[in-house]
């Protein structure tokens, strides 16, 4: 299923507003401008900007328009609010990405995995463990859990470039909502063998579990993403309602 046409608008206008085509404190070009730039109705693109007022990106002022209040955080950070991948939030920080696959393999979920991954025994899975390396510092371990019959076609390869891209830009999936679990876990032996922490200085990781679903409303991930505590930095944009 192809993206809705918002989240396209949605994805541009986050990147002219990182990459600074709108300043601090400007105004976006107002609305009739840019429905006719994105040849889609109000209501889509009023839809476009109600996910960058909820990022924190933009804020609506009545009788005056949509004004750019985005701040670059100058620590590498990760996002709360949104589904974004790993080669995402690297381009967002400006630094520059490389995955290196340590395992990749096929196999039936355990009841003991089923516990904590949220799918049932016997779930035909790839399970996939990588590193993820900023400007070739390696900083996360990810356990990856994808659904078999989801992802058709997943290999190693694709694994180390970017599993999302080939979700959406090849099986045209549409992802639509992340619940995620944020914890402190004591380090492993594979923690500390990849991210090369020492133990006296670090004894514990910032984890980051996360099950994901597509608009069948299926979950085809489950995820645990193991961070380097000094480096570790979530943001979000809280709204009050």
């Amino acid at each position: 299923m192809p993206k809705a046409i918002y989240q396209t608008i949605y994805r541009d206008l986050k990147e002219k507003i990182e990459q600074n085509e709108f300043a601090y404190q400007e105004l976006l070009p107002p609305e009739h401008q840019l429905t006719k730039k994105y040849d889609c109705s109000r209501n889509t693109l009023r839809r476009a900007i109600s996910c960058l007022v909820t990022d924190g990106y933009v804020q609506t002022m009545q009788g005056k328009g949509v004004r750019n209040i985005y701040r670059p955080i100058e620590q590498t950070s990760f996002t709360i609010g949104e589904i974004e991948s790993f080669r995402e939030s690297a381009k967002r920080n400006g630094l520059t990405p490389r995955t290196r696959v340590l395992l990749f393999v096929e196999l039936a979920v355990s009841d003991r995995q089923a516990s904590y991954t949220g799918f049932s025994p016997g779930t035909e899975v790839y399970y996939i463990q990588r590193l993820h390396y900023l400007d070739d510092l390696p900083l996360i371990i990810n356990h990856n859990y994808f659904l078999k019959e989801a992802v058709p076609g997943l290999t190693k390869e694709i694994a180390e470039n970017s599993i999302y891209d080939y979700l959406e830009n090849t099986l045209h999936m549409t992802i639509v909502n992340s619940k995620r679990v944020m914890t402190v876990e004591k380090i492993t032996e594979i923690d500390e063998k990849y991210l090369k922490l020492n133990v006296d200085d670090y004894n514990c990781m910032a984890v980051v579990s996360s099950q994901t679903y597509n608009s069948d409303g299926i979950m085809f991930e489950y995820t645990q993403s193991r961070h380097r505590p000094d480096y570790f930095r979530f943001y979000d944009n809280a709204v009050r309602r």
